[in-house]
């Protein structure tokens, strides 16, 4: 944990990486306090009644996951698919693949069939652990399902001797360009991510605490930002499945978890100063995906009583800047302050001194590198940099978030690739051609619109072609709005302006 200190610059100065030779997740995150303090609560469930979890239970679990998975032929290295969502399963999922040195990959349950496939296909994934929802999911695909059903005598083995390089999750992209890409993380991602998440929760870790998101554990923002921390801190983690977020839902878990620490994604925060929410208790809130303004930072001091602390990071390397209350105050339209341990600047700045964000190497939650794709991963870097894709300026020690280099959707929190929504609507039989890009929204930051050329004499509703979408990505990323046109703004080499298009949606937005 990290040791508080009077001022950032002190806290800065203290923090040097402590990272043994010898290190894997599964300890770190329960066996040691399962050895330590086994009545410790782990987890407190909420999604059927009221279960609570201790480090012991989880531990077991654990156990039993790995004793099924080593009878389905699973060996150190293997790609293992998790296709659940907030349990205590879940955790015990991901901790079985690294307690025996395979690699966990997090799967959203809103996924469809599409979705799924290029994941698996691209993993090599041959076994999943899911629940009867997930299996139902799972049909198309050559795999095995695990489900809590098959869980039998634990297994007596110890976890497996693994270091800080050893191959332990592998998360998926969403897709900016082409087919997702899955960002692989060793075992030390998690000591990378404590920094960040301790400071965006004014140092978590305090008497009382107990931490919530509304965020899918399958995305590293639920499963790296609140979960495993959670978990390594000894602070108890509320789980509640919730297919779509709603006020009353999420007022009701901050109620019955006792919830002293949330993190909010911006789209839940907007819903709930649309309602007029007010939350007392929290300690700390914290929020990232993407900037929010003076006036939401101002009503939420006001609606609960304590700072909201901006985060960034992105799945390649995560939890890099932070906002923090207890030490400085936060600046609108800023994502903080470089966390401790992380080199952030800016590379190649104009005159405005605008650059491309980067982060220098060495920094524990940074990925090993892409799944099986040496040239793109060679292209992230610049030198000793790894380039985020966003454009910001440093302005003195804050980071200013200007926006995004590529062409991906920020809606509802989620990052979502055109590519993959544009991939899908071109297998429909009436789609000539397509172009996906974000329009802004009050609500959503943005949302997805398609721009869709028909084959000639084809016909066919925009209704028909979101359900296409729905019914094979995640229901989260289809457009909800198509507009039909008769031609798209093209390459010479044929392919597509979005900067055009993107003007067009803007243009469209303004009132």
């Amino acid at each position: 944990m990290l040791t508080p200190a009077p001022s950032y610059d002190a806290l800065v100065a203290g923090f040097r990486w402590d990272i043994p030779a010898r290190l894997n997740m599964a300890v770190q995150v329960c066996e040691a306090r399962a050895k330590a303090d086994p009545d410790r609560l782990a987890i407190l469930d909420l999604s059927r009644g009221r279960e609570e979890i201790t480090f012991g239970d989880l531990a077991l679990m654990a156990r039993q996951v790995q004793a099924a998975l080593e009878e389905r032929g699973v060996r150190p290295g293997d790609r293992v698919g998790v296709l659940l969502s907030q349990s205590a399963l879940c955790a015990a999922a991901h901790i079985a693949c690294w307690r025996m040195a395979a690699i966990s990959v997090p799967l959203f349950k809103l996924f469809r069939e599409d979705a799924l496939r290029s994941r698996l296909g691209d993993s090599g994934a041959r076994v999943v652990v899911t629940d009867d929802e997930g299996v139902a999911m799972l049909t198309p695909f050559d795999v095995v399902a695990v489900t809590e059903a098959d869980l039998g005598v634990a297994t007596g083995l110890a976890p497996a001797e693994t270091g800080p390089e050893t191959p332990a999750v592998l998360i998926y992209t969403s897709g900016t360009t082409g087919t997702p890409k899955g960002a692989l993380h060793g075992h030390r991602v998690l000591t990378g991510h404590l920094p960040g998440v301790e400071v965006s929760h004014d140092f978590l870790g305090r008497d009382g605490d107990v931490i919530w998101t509304p965020a899918d554990w399958a995305w590293i923002g639920g499963l790296f930002d609140v979960l495993m921390p959670g978990l390594a801190l000894g602070v108890p983690v509320v789980a509640c499945r919730m297919p779509r977020f709603d006020v009353a839902t999420c007022l009701n878990v901050i109620r019955e978890g006792a919830v002293r620490n949330v993190f909010f994604p911006p789209t839940a925060l907007r819903m709930l100063k649309a309602e007029g929410v007010r939350i007392d208790g929290l300690r700390s809130v914290a929020s990232g995906g993407e900037p929010l303004g003076a006036e939401m930072l101002a009503w939420g001091r006001e609606a609960f009583g304590v700072a909201i602390n901006e985060f960034y990071g992105q799945t390649e390397c995560n939890m890099v800047a932070s906002s923090c209350g207890a030490l400085f105050p936060a600046k609108p339209g800023c994502i903080g302050k470089a966390v401790p341990g992380f080199d952030v600047t800016v590379l190649d700045a104009d005159e405005t001194g605008e650059g491309d964000i980067a982060i220098r190497q060495g920094a524990a939650s940074m990925m090993l590198g892409y799944w099986n794709r040496p040239q793109e991963t060679a292209a992230k870097f610049r030198g000793d940099w790894l380039v985020m894709g966003d454009r910001g300026r440093l302005e003195d020690g804050y980071i200013r978030f200007v926006g995004r280099d590529d062409d991906v959707i920020t809606s509802a929190g989620y990052r979502i690739g055109p590519a993959e929504i544009e991939d899908c609507l071109l297998t429909h039989p009436a789609v000539a051609t397509v172009g996906v890009v974000g329009k802004p929204d009050s609500l959503r930051t943005e949302i997805v619109k398609a721009y869709v050329v028909l084959k000639p004499g084809a016909e066919v509703t925009a209704e028909a072609l979101q359900e296409h979408v729905k019914s094979r990505l995640a229901s989260y990323s289809y457009p909800r709005e198509i507009a039909f046109v008769d031609a798209l703004p093209m390459t010479v080499t044929g392919k597509v302006i979005r900067k055009e298009l993107k003007a067009r949606a803007a243009a469209e937005a303004k009132p």
